[in-house]
């Protein structure tokens, strides 16, 4: 065997074969292509991110600088600081009616990290996850690095793109351990109804071995008046089966703190807790301090987030509905839309080639009306993009017309 052959060789055993089915993020990976493109000098505007064009709240800054000049900058408890847990506990009793104990409780770097501890600590090989598409980037990939079957559920626009109590009934086998409910959801903003929600908590009774894992993140990002409800508030006899995920980033503009926590059954808590103790340990000292003051301080700033995306939502939405066969269903959270683009399949464009999937038509807004958006695909429903309108009013109303002027162009 040769020197090279036996290097080949290496480099492929070196890599962990479980990664064969993972893929990089597909909103990270754009929002850097676009930074590329601007270095080398294209005026291209994003609407791939999902996070708050917002700057975190001066009153939480401030407790961050106080933190550092306490000399809070050694290492904590590693599932979070006592006061932390304290304010997520008042936090779920004041908001949500849910009440937890302190060992329920978990703080980790960033949602993310709380649903790979979650499925990492619960997860056996085979184990099923019932995961309604279109659904968040990161679910699936989360499950397979834990071994895990990920089971999808279509969700159309006809269905809201929500997940109903028969299709959810319909997907469960005697291999399922968890499902996955977001609401308001990535990339959608579709919001789960009480109703909906009861739904979901009957399958469940019917199903006594399975368990949810409940992703709140965008709880506070709700428009119309619409109120939002949680399925460990609507079905407390299930609260021993649920596990609910929450964090700063999005209500509170704290993408970059990287806090998130979670809550749910004392032993699988324990168990991520350990998980966490030999990964990353402690989430971020001086963030920490900083997310109690997001909880436990001011909250009158999110009505007004509120009503910006929401203004924002409208402005967006209007203006994608004046797209010559462009559907979009009316978000009622979060701060995306999720538009139909597949009427634009089979069309070609200015340098003739052929728009066959929504990765095409999102190249297509890339290269030749630089505004970078994600596809479909990425979510697992293929015939949609998703836009982000988290940014300014002039950037949003310019790229949606760069974006009506390419689909025009297509014959």
């Amino acid at each position: 065997m040769s020197l090279n052959t036996t290097s080949l060789r290496n480099a492929h055993m070196l890599v962990a074969k479980r990664l064969e089915t993972i893929q990089p993020s597909a909103t990270l990976a754009l929002a850097q292509k676009a930074a590329q493109l601007r270095s080398e000098g294209r005026d291209i505007l994003s609407l791939s991110v999902g996070e708050p064009d917002f700057d975190t709240p001066l009153n939480i800054k401030e407790a961050a600088i106080l933190a550092i000049k306490e000399g809070f900058t050694k290492y904590t408890n590693t599932d979070g600081i006592p006061e932390l847990k304290m304010a997520i506990q008042s936090k779920f009793s004041r908001e949500n009616n849910i009440n937890y104990d302190m060992p329920e409780i978990i703080v980790s770097s960033g949602g993310k990290q709380v649903i790979y501890n979650l499925f990492a600590a619960s997860l056996n090989p085979g184990d099923e996850v019932v995961i309604p598409a279109p659904y968040w980037v990161s679910y699936p990939d989360i499950v397979l690095l834990a071994e895990g079957t990920p089971v999808f559920v279509r969700c159309n626009m006809e269905d809201g793109f929500k997940m109903s109590g028969q299709k959810l009934r319909n997907a469960i086998t005697n291999k399922t351990k968890w499902i996955i409910i977001n609401s308001p959801s990535n990339p959608t903003g579709a919001v789960y109804t009480k109703g909906e929600l009861e739904e979901i908590a009957e399958v469940m009774r019917e199903q006594a071995h399975i368990y949810a894992l409940v992703d709140d993140m965008y709880e506070h990002i709700i428009f119309d008046g619409i109120k939002f409800h949680t399925l460990a508030e609507i079905a407390p006899d299930l609260k021993d089966r649920i596990f609910t995920v929450n964090g700063v980033s999005k209500a509170y503009s704290m993408t970059g703190w990287r806090i998130g926590y979670g809550a749910g059954p004392q032993k699988l808590v324990k168990a991520m807790a350990m998980i966490q103790s030999q990964s990353t340990s402690n989430p971020c000292s001086i963030s920490q301090r900083a997310a109690v003051e997001a909880l436990a301080g001011d909250q009158s700033f999110i009505p007004e987030h509120c009503k910006i995306f929401q203004q924002k939502r409208d402005e967006v939405l209007k203006m994608i509905k004046q797209i010559h066969g462009m559907k979009c269903l009316k978000p009622e959270g979060a701060f995306y839309l999720f538009p139909s683009c597949s009427t634009f399949f089979g069309k070609h464009t200015p340098g003739n080639k052929s728009i066959e999937n929504s990765e095409d038509f999102v190249t297509y807004l890339l290269e030749f009306a630089d505004v970078v958006v994600v596809p479909g695909a990425a979510f697992g429903l293929e015939g949609h993009f998703r836009i982000s309108y988290a940014t300014s009013m002039g950037v949003l109303q310019a790229a949606c017309k760069r974006i009506a002027d390419a689909c025009a162009k297509l014959m």
